[in-house]
């Protein structure tokens, strides 16, 4: 299957306009992600319907606490990604592509939306797992199916893709959660291969559109755990994406090529603080019987609202518009 974006340049070579990588491509070459090829001058597709995982699991994995707390979402991932994170969490799936002898199925985007509606208590479908943006046409082409089934569409991702690509998913995603991996670009080009300045601009653009949006970062020790780092990224938020954003603060566990030690729970509690100073509604995540961070409390009265224990979620005190019953504060999350 031919892609989308990218353009001809002569002598059958191509640009891949999908990332800000932007892989200029001889007849044979693949893509960074290694997912997309230069066939005769055009862009073909190796990984169209390929699909590693898929499952149903609770909307707080994503994790999303604002977007329809407490319901489950049909969740799907392939492989490959466009970013090379040295502290990878889903290595196995996101660095290696369908060449590699690992187990795969193919779905077609009708497949796809067939099953997530009949799944019951399922509220739509999660493009997640791996980097969604490379497998953006199957993500594309089966969001525009859901949404004409009544299917919410969530997709959870580095943020790390070029505009174009990204306005047109605007039409089509309900809710995104973003990967801000530190607020260095210096970190980025040396630990994830990428750069921070787009990622920054399609947060912008995201909260601008109106798209619901929520917000993961990662804390890796003695990398991009400065308070002061923090502090600064946890204000830029604020003041450019509004302190309504929720933000979770993730630990990090060692993984594919960086062996540094768990974050400490301590760390995350520090973090957790500085945060709460410019954000209403902040979390820790990755954490187990975690002293803070778990619930979401109104930020005019203080009240609990939405009880989390785990993944286990219960809504206390929300009306149906998602404002505090209490003091009618809100909206604070999407509930219908």
């Amino acid at each position: 299957m031919d892609a989308l974006h990218f353009r001809k340049i002569g002598n059958n070579k191509i640009i891949c306009e999908l990332c800000p990588h932007e892989c200029s491509l001889k007849v044979g070459q693949k893509g960074i992600c290694q997912t997309r090829i230069n066939e005769m001058g055009s862009m073909r597709l190796l990984n169209f319907g390929v699909i590693a995982s898929a499952g149903l699991d609770p909307i707080e994995k994503k994790p999303l606490y604002h977007f329809y707390p407490g319901s489950k979402i049909f969740s799907i991932g392939g492989y490959g990604c466009n970013l090379k994170c040295k502290f990878c969490q889903n290595y196995e799936i996101s660095q290696y592509t369908p060449g590699h002898n690992i187990p795969s199925r193919e779905l077609a985007p009708t497949d796809i939306v067939q099953l997530a509606s009949q799944l019951s208590q399922n509220i739509g479908i999660a493009y997640t797992y791996n980097e969604p943006t490379v497998f953006y046409e199957l993500m594309y082409e089966t969001a525009i199916l859901a949404n004409e089934k009544g299917l919410k569409n969530v997709m959870v991702s580095n943020g790390f893709i070029n505009t174009k690509p990204l306005l047109d998913l605007l039409d089509v995603i309900d809710a995104f959660n973003i990967d801000l991996k530190a607020f260095r670009d210096d970190f980025y080009k040396t630990i994830t291969g990428g750069t921070i300045e787009p990622v920054m601009k399609n947060l912008e653009k995201i909260k601008k559109n109106g798209s619901h949006l929520e917000i993961a970062f990662l804390v890796i020790p003695e990398l991009n755990d400065s308070n002061e780092e923090s502090k600064n990224m946890f204000k830029w938020i604020a003041e450019n994406l509004g302190d309504d954003t929720p933000v979770h603060i993730n630990r990090y566990y060692p993984a594919y090529k960086l062996d540094k030690p768990a974050t400490p729970a301590e760390k995350l509690e520090e973090l957790f603080e500085i945060a709460t100073q410019y954000l209403k509604y902040v979390y820790i995540g990755n954490l187990r019987n975690a002293k803070k961070g778990t619930s979401t409390y109104c930020p005019s009265c203080k009240t609990k609202v939405i009880e989390r224990i785990g993944y286990l979620t219960q809504i206390k005190m929300l009306n149906a518009l998602g404002n505090c019953k209490n003091c009618g504060y809100g909206p604070i999350a999407i509930l219908d």
